[in-house]
C-alpha cells in the first residue's frame, strides 16, 4: 500500500530552486530600485543646496527715474496680396513675415 500524505504536507508550499531564485531576484530588483530612488533624492537635495539663493528685494532691478524707456509705437498698414489661384509660399512674401508694412 501507498502511504497517504498528511494534510500539512499537502498545504505546505514547495519551493524549488527556480522559484527561490525568482524570489531572490525580485527582492534584489526591489532593493536596487529603492536605492536608486534614494540616491536620486540625495543628489537632488545636494544640487538644490548648491544653487544660489533667490535675490533679495534690494537686489531686484528697479525702473529708471523717468519710468520705462524704449517703448515703440508703430502704425502698420496691411500688405495687400493679389488674388491668385496658387498658394503662396513663405519665400514669395516680402518683409519680416508679419504680412504688414511699417508706416511712418
Amino acid at each position: 500500500m501507498k502511504a497517504t500524505p498528511l494534510p500539512e504536507q499537502l498545504a505546505a508550499p514547495h519551493v524549488t530552486s527556480g522559484g527561490l531564485l525568482l524570489l531572490v531576484g525580485v527582492l534584489l530588483v526591489g532593493v536596487l530600485l529603492v536605492a536608486v530612488i534614494l540616491a536620486a533624492f540625495v543628489w537632488g537635495r545636494r544640487l538644490k543646496a548648491r544653487a544660489p539663493a533667490p535675490p533679495t528685494p534690494e537686489e531686484q532691478p528697479r525702473l529708471p527715474e523717468g519710468g520705462p524707456v524704449g517703448d515703440v509705437v508703430e502704425n502698420r498698414e496691411p500688405d495687400e496680396l493679389p488674388r491668385t489661384d496658387q498658394r503662396r509660399t513663405p519665400h514669395e512674401l516680402k518683409g519680416d513675415g508679419s504680412g504688414a508694412r511699417r508706416g511712418s
